[in-house]
């Protein structure tokens, strides 16, 4: 999966122009710029299209709660307070309630207390005493929620990254309670069958305990188990959808999700995700469920997500060329045959544009998609790529509203800079259509290798993959002979900016003195890293100080793709032999520790642009058009500009836990 806080740090400026009169940016605060996209297409829908995008679009929005409590178990305690206190305390124009207003933006971004996006905990402003005041306007009776919000040592962290410790014990998501690393995984080895050549996805729905019999035992996410009352709610309008679908594959899927939201078996899951591959006809697709573990300590246990998105038939063509070459690609790999496809089926990539997130994908979501996780499946049955066209547009729109550039400052010379601003957009799409199409796609395991092997470490290194085998084919001349890649320059753009970002850039969103812990910007590190330390003797990446700020300047690209071929073949054979430690080592090595006088200065110069890091949005809202006999004629799109009163308001209409 592509993060989109990435093309929020490199968005350039080679975009159709958008309309003059459509503000893109909405709201600013802290580290986070929210954002509104538009919904191409939407108009060119039929009735029926749009009635089975609204279903969807509801079925997504009632899994809100679920993330939430995921996230960290009090997480729906304080946004309940926070509620609360914007609904029945006046607002008012101080330092106190200001430094509060952005404590609960924050909250409400995040889906919870801790940064959605560096896992550490962060607190309002404001004082303990204040904030205890609008409590007791607002009728709140929490006793102990004070400590909840203001005590550090109160869940430091979403997703621990402490290696010394027992990182289950020290994460603060809501996916253990009682148990230990041990435990868990002694738990899971008893029950896990590595010869399985069709192996379930165990403990992707479930949440593990230790019973009052001192017994680990899972509990299921599903109707009857927890969290019921949001995936009743969630049935209920996939039910509705699936009476409007588009065609009996769409139909099948959603009857057998529904299926699995009753049953919790994760057999009905897979069969859910063959099904739901088949359908490459549809123009409205979907996600919706238990899907990525990147939260999860261990990487088993699934946040909950939802996206409902329509197909851009222009601009999937691209996509289209790649899907229908994957076997070339595959072969044509720089890793050991022992580890490619002989026979790569149902890759399906095309181009969107989102309708509605949710979940895990709300408001912070990723610009590409590649689905589903299971590795059998994928190699089986294949797999759905996307690119997200209108979220990735939507940064580059708003970067444009910005006074102030990324890029500007920190490309060493003018002609990088012209480089990036002539190719970077469509290079950059490529690559996320590399990644997502064939790269996450790509490769296999031996028999007898657990998709789990590679435990804390799978998420980093499995989208360091991904990425490697994109920046290699990006420079590949078969990209221009198939008419995808425009110029056999282009790819240096993205070179140039994925070097660039990984090795300093990206780390304006890391606090000083902090580890780089989130596993897409340890992917980057890790690829930046390894390959400026090993083409140090050719002097491929070359580190150049100027006016005292630093800058990296790819020199030879030619040998960068030969190190990014290099790094690619040894995280393949890492993955498909389950080589843990060899894994455990790049990632410890390369993709951890910041140098802390660079870090500083990095800060510093992103720092004087006032520009935000992160970046999110608001939905865009549908809304039913009725006929005077009262049937619904139309479905319309409303283009909100209110960050708060859209969290407000899905609080009061899908808040059911």
């Amino acid at each position: 999966m592509i993060t989109a806080s990435l093309a929020a740090l490199l968005s350039s400026c080679n975009n159709p122009a958008k309309e003059a009169d459509f503000k893109y940016t909405i709201d600013t605060f802290a580290d986070l710029k929210v954002m509104r996209y538009q919904i191409p297409g939407w108009e060119n829908l039929t009735l029926q299209q749009k009635e089975y995008a609204y279903y969807l679009a509801e079925a997504a929005k009632y899994g809100r709660d679920i993330l939430w409590d995921q996230n960290c178990k009090d997480n729906l305690r304080v946004r309940h307070a926070l509620e609360a206190i914007l609904e029945k305390v006046p607002a008012a124009d101080t330092p106190d309630y200001q430094d509060f207003l952005v404590y609960a933006k924050r909250v409400f971004f995040s889906n919870g207390i801790h940064h959605h996006y560096a896992e550490d905990k962060f607190f309002p402003a404001c004082p303990r005493e204040y904030f205890a005041s609008l409590l007791a306007q607002a009728g709140v009776a929490d006793d102990g929620l004070l400590e909840v919000i203001y005590n550090p040592a109160i869940y430091p962290q979403r997703r621990s990254t402490e290696t010394s410790g027992d990182i289950v014990a020290a994460s603060a998501v809501n996916f253990y309670e009682g148990v230990t690393r041990g435990e868990v995984e002694k738990y899971y080895a008893g029950i896990v069958d590595p010869s399985d050549p069709h192996p379930i996805s165990y403990g992707l729905n479930t949440k593990v305990v230790k019973g009052a019999d001192g017994k680990v035992q899972e509990l299921p996410w599903k109707v009857g188990g927890i969290y019921s009352p949001a995936i009743e709610k969630i049935c209920e309008q996939l039910s509705k959808a699936r009476e409007v679908a588009e065609n009996d594959i769409q139909k099948r899927a959603l009857g057998l999700l529904i299926e699995y939201y009753q049953t919790g078996d994760l057999r009905k899951w897979d069969e859910f995700n063959i099904e739901w591959v088949k359908d490459t006809v549809g123009t409205v697709d979907f996600i919706n469920g238990f899907i990525e573990d990147y939260n999860d300590p261990l990487g088993r246990k699934a946040s909950w997500e939802g996206y409902v998105n329509i197909k851009d038939f222009e601009a999937s063509k691209r996509t289209e060329i790649l899907s229908a070459n994957a076997q070339w690609f595959e072969d044509h790999s720089p890793v050991d045959p022992r580890f490619k496809k002989a026979k790569v089926k149902g890759v399906s990539a095309k181009v969107i544009n989102a309708v509605c997130l949710a979940g895990d994908s709300y408001p912070s979501t990723p610009i590409g998609i590649n689905l589903p996780n299971a590795d059998w499946i994928r190699k089986e049955h294949g797999s759905k790529s996307v690119t997200i066209a209108n979220i990735h547009d939507t940064y580059d729109f708003s970067a444009k509203e910005m006074p102030t550039s990324t890029l500007k400052e920190f490309a060493y010379s003018e002609e990088e800079v012209a480089l990036s601003e002539k190719w970077s957009s469509i290079a950059g799409n490529i690559h996320t259509d590399l990644h997502e199409c064939l790269g996450h796609g790509s490769g296999q395991l031996l028999p007898g290798v657990s998709s789990t092997a590679m435990g804390e470490y799978a998420s980093a290194l499995e989208e360091a993959r991904a990425d490697l085998f994109g920046l290699y084919f990006a420079a590949d001349p078969k990209l221009v002979e198939l008419g995808i890649m425009p110029d056999p320059e282009a790819y240096k753009a993205e070179y140039a900016g994925f070097i660039r970002n990984g090795l300093m850039v990206q780390f304006t969103r890391v606090e000083l003195g902090r580890p780089n812990t989130e596993a897409h910007m340890q992917n980057r590190k890790l690829i930046a890293e390894w390959c400026y330390e090993k083409g140090a003797a050719d002097n491929v990446i070359e580190k150049k100080v100027r006016d005292g700020k630093t800058y990296f300047v790819v020199n030879d690209y030619e040998k960068l793709r030969g190190l990014f071929a290099e790094l690619l073949a040894e995280i393949q054979r890492i993955k498909s032999e389950g080589d843990y430690e060899a894994g455990k080592a790049l990632v410890e090595t390369y993709a951890v520790h910041i140098d802390p006088e660079l870090h500083k200065e990095v800060k510093a110069r992103y720092e004087a642009l006032n520009l935000k890091p992160y970046g999110g949005f608001v939905n865009p809202e549908i809304r039913p058009v009725l006929a005077d006999d009262g049937s619904v004629k139309d479905y319309e799109v409303v283009y909100t500009d209110d960050y708060l009163g859209q969290m407000l308001e899905y609080g009061k209409k899908y808040g059911v836990l």
